[in-house]
């Protein structure tokens, strides 16, 4: 199109007519920078009178310039003209071309509508085509599908007679059949296929039966346990086109293999009631070795390489063991034979070369691996629970023991006696034998309960004497003095049997000494000739008891008689009225010390442990001559007894009966001067145990006892 054609298509402007532009908002100001720059520019040219002849030119110039300038604005102006008239005329192009692609989307619409108008009219005919299609499949496979009931039917007689293979063959040219049938009717299922999931699931329950009678068909009908084996396998790699969940028949059979190998051997009726665990364990220790040599002889060459048929025998065996016993564990509490022979089998003859630990066992029963039968906590609770039970007994025992030795005892005529004139029970020596063969059965299930045995057997022990025969019970592991406590609650029971003793002597010599010191004590020894005549008719029984008991009773006896003699001076009964009566006492002290010394000697106690010194001590303080030297005498008094106290020396000093206030207090000031002394080797306590009377109000002081 030239430039003629194309202005007279364009739209013409009206002469003169102008589009107004934009104000600025600039303007007034630019307006106004300009003429500012003209007057400067003009002021500066014209400013010299001789510039004024140049004006002609100047005038001249600027016209130029100003029509130069209006010429190229009236070219930008035409040219901005020109391109305005190209848009309008290209828009108007533009709306004529929506104008035509509008009404032809309208046309294709109409024609879309009667499209599917026209479609809907057909569907009919298309249900048609689709139902003629699966009419002529299903024409094509008719007398095939007419044979399903039938091949269904003789399918089940197959699982019935127990033809798995035979039976597996018929179900999958049943199952082709349906996939067949299913593929041209479009997933649509006939009802003649209805019966192939029960008899899918009928045979899967046939192949988990002789898996689970692996071990009877092995030895009967191996061929049936290879059919059923070979039927998992085989349907393990089955695939099919249709939307069915897997069978899984090769896990089925391998859960069935372990839970019908639990059931022979760990089922219900098959636990072992109160009383019968050892004949359970003893029928598991022939059992379970014979099942597992089955196994590997029988089982295995009837199954493939993977299902590992000896290891899974020996840990389904295992595991199956494990959770009889736990539930066992934790029914009602076992009796302690059933206990001992639980922890005894589980931990020795079940890990024994009889049953796990069988040379005869191959590496491929891999056992190393398999949890303890029991856990530490079972062991720990089953071995607290049988010492607890055999403590019981042992101490219901020796309580009837000790009953009816008491009895014995209390017999009116003498006790047996050995050989050697002494008395004699058995009961010890029985009891060490019981407690003894406790402790060496315990040694055959572990060092753990052979300890808590030991611990249970001294506990028991603390109620009897100590014997030489004690050291049966301590085995060479154990550690020297383990037994100290025991011995050392036996001391404090022989002490305590002692003192019963010689309560009934303490009864026979108390009245005596009521009449001692007197003036009577001091002109006849006849009163401490009759404590000492009763004490050895008393002590005369101690010729049937043996050491170290005999010297024990009569170490007591002999300190009882010097309490009561010490308890009996105290008093205050007699006060000497002048030199000759202390001269009398001091002689009397030395002549009682002799003779209760002669005593106990004649009975057997040794010079070294007597408490009779104590006696000549005190005659020491009685035959002092000067009472100045009072102090010096109590001083050594304090040495060698350190418990001797101020009211023990008052007492004493009021026997003396010459004894002023202030050689009293220089005496007993004496007691306080240095350090307290400490008590010499072997001392045994004798002032803390004499009891005094309350001093007198006169021979109180400010540091007394009464201050």
């Amino acid at each position: 199109m030239d430039s003629a054609a194309r202005d007279k298509t364009q739209p013409v402007l009206p002469t003169g007519s102008s589009c107004p532009g934009p104000e600025w908002p600039e303007q007034e100001k630019a307006e106004q920078l300009a003429r500012g720059a003209a007057l400067k520019w003009a002021s500066g040219i014209f400013y010299r009178p001789e510039q004024l002849a140049r004006l002609g030119q100047y005038r001249s110039r600027e016209v130029q310039r100003t029509c130069s300038l209006e010429a190229r604005i009236k070219s930008v102006v035409q040219s901005y003209l020109e391109g305005v008239k190209t848009g309008v005329w290209q828009l108007a192009q533009a709306l004529e071309a929506v104008r035509g692609a509008h009404e032809a989307l309208g046309q294709a619409h109409g024609l879309l509508r009667d499209m599917a108008e026209a479609a809907q009219t057909l569907e009919p005919l298309r249900e048609q085509v689709v139902q003629h299609k699966q009419l002529q499949a299903l024409s094509q496979l008719l007398p095939r599908l007419r044979a399903v009931p039938a091949a269904v039917a003789h399918t089940q007689t197959l699982i019935d007679a127990q033809r798995l293979l035979e039976a597996y063959v018929s179900l999958r040219e049943l199952e082709q059949l349906q996939e067949e049938t299913c593929a041209p009717l479009g997933g649509l299922e006939l009802p003649v296929f209805e019966g192939l999931g029960p008899l899918a699931e009928a045979l899967g329950q046939a192949v988990e039966a002789a898996a689970g009678a692996a071990g009877q068909l092995a030895r009967k009908d191996p061929a049936l346990l290879v059919a059923a084996v070979r039927v998992a396998e085989v349907d393990a790699g089955r695939s099919t086109s249709l939307e069915q969940a897997p069978r899984d028949w090769r896990q089925r059979c391998l859960r069935a293999l372990q839970q019908g190998l639990e059931r022979v051997h760990f089922g219900t009726s098959l636990q072992p009631g109160p009383g019968a665990l050892a004949k359970w364990l003893e029928a598991l220790r022939v059992a379970l070795p014979a099942e597992l040599a089955m196994a590997e002889a029988l089982v295995a060459p009837c199954c493939p390489p993977h299902y590992k048929v000896v290891q899974l025998w020996a840990h389904t065996l295992h595991d199956g063991l494990r959770r009889c016993l736990q539930q066992l564990l934790e029914g009602p509490e076992l009796e302690e034979a059933d206990t001992f022979t639980l922890l005894h089998w589980a931990l020795h003859v079940y890990q024994g070369p009889e049953m796990m630990g069988s040379l005869e066992l191959g590496p491929e029963a891999d056992v190393s691996d398999l949890e303890p039968l029991l856990t530490l906590e079972n062991i720990e609770q089953l071995e607290a629970t049988f010492v607890a039970k055999v403590q019981a007994k042992v101490a219901q025992w020796l309580q009837k023991a000790l009953d009816g030795e008491v009895v014995e005892w209390g017999r009116e005529q003498e006790p047996d006696t050995d050989l050697s004139g002494f008395y004699h029970s058995p009961l010890p020596a029985i009891v060490l034998q019981i407690l003894e063969e406790n402790i060496r059965v315990t040694r055959m299930v572990s060092v753990s309960l052979q300890q808590r045995m030991h611990g249970m057997a001294l506990s028991e022990l603390s109620t009897f004497l100590r014997s030489s025969s004690v050291s049966v019970l301590q085995p060479e592991w154990v550690v020297p003095g383990v037994l100290a406590p025991v011995e050392a609650e036996l001391d404090k029971l022989q002490k305590r049997i002692c003192r019963l003793v010689l309560e009934a002597l303490l009864a026979e010599l108390q009245p005596l000494f009521a009449a001692l010191p007197s003036r009577r004590w001091l002109s006849s020894p006849e009163l401490l000739d009759d404590v000492c005549e009763r004490t050895a008719r008393f002590c005369q029984n101690f010729r049937h008891v043996r050491n170290p008991a005999v010297q024990l009773l009569l170490v007591e006896a002999e300190r009882t008689v010097v309490l009561q003699y010490l308890s009996a001076l105290m008093q205050g009964r007699l006060v000497c009225r002048g030199a000759d009566e202390r001269t009398q006492a001091a002689e009397r002290l030395q002549h009682d010390a002799a003779q209760l010394q002669e005593l106990f000697l004649g009975l057997g106690l040794e010079e070294s442990v007597q408490c009779v010194p104590v006696l000549l001590a005190l005659k020491e303080l009685l035959n002092l001559r000067d009472p100045t030297l009072l102090g010096l005498e109590v001083a050594g008094l304090r040495q060698q007894f350190p418990d001797v106290s101020e009211d023990h020396v008052s007492a004493l000093l009021d026997l003396r009966g010459d004894v002023s206030r202030e050689q009293r207090l220089a005496a007993l000031s004496s007691l306080r001067a240095g350090p307290q002394p400490s008590p010499p080797a072997g001392h045994r306590a004798l002032f803390s145990l004499v009891p005094t009377p309350a001093p007198s109000v006169a021979s109180c002081f400010p540091s007394g006892s009464c201050a």
